[in-house]
């Protein structure tokens, strides 16, 4: 739904290493992420919701898909994410349901995280869902243009000049060699 993607291959020693990926313009319009909600201000930053009596302030967006970012002050760790996430996945505000993200700024260019990931629940790591969070912390003046999520799975590195496309980019490692044959 949210359209090809570009992909660059980062070689070294012969070998891809890393890889590159254009994931498209943020849209902060609340009928583009979409959310069922009055707000006066775009983007949407630290809206207040209440979920299982925890006071969430979360950051909406669309990289594709749609986020709700919310930062902690503590370790993402302790966060009951199995407890919250599918209750925000599935608040009414939110009719196509939407990505819960959990971080924590580090520093200005580090940041961990956890992800709920609508309809599959708690991921390893999720493209989209780290960039969310870097638009997210940009625009609050958390972090700088450049910025390393860490998630359960590994890091991504996203860039975003908070005016054009957002690039992520992450290693990669061969972990299967086949051959297809044909009857």
């Amino acid at each position: 739904l949210s359209g090809i993607r570009q992909a660059k291959a980062c070689i070294s020693e012969n070998k891809i290493s890393r890889v590159e990926v254009n994931m498209g313009m943020p849209q902060f319009q609340p009928e583009r992420i979409p959310i069922k909600a009055k707000v006066d201000i775009i983007p949407i930053l630290n809206y207040p919701l209440v979920v299982k009596e925890r006071q969430l302030a979360l950051s909406l967006l669309s990289i594709g898909n749609p986020h709700a970012v919310n930062f902690l002050s503590g370790p993402v760790a302790s966060f009951p994410l199995a407890e919250i996430g599918p209750e925000v996945e599935r608040h009414p505000m939110f009719p196509q349901k939407i990505n819960f993200e959990i971080a924590r700024v580090l520093n200005r260019k580090k940041i961990e995280a956890r992800i709920w990931e609508r309809g599959v629940g708690e991921t390893l790591a999720c493209g989209s869902g780290a960039c969310a969070i870097a638009i997210a912390a940009q625009l609050l003046g958390y972090t700088d243009r450049v910025v390393d999520i860490i998630l359960p799975g590994g890091a991504l590195t996203i860039y975003w000049d908070r005016v054009g496309e957002v690039l992520l980019t992450g290693s990669v490692e061969e972990v299967f060699i086949g051959e297809w044959l044909e009857d």
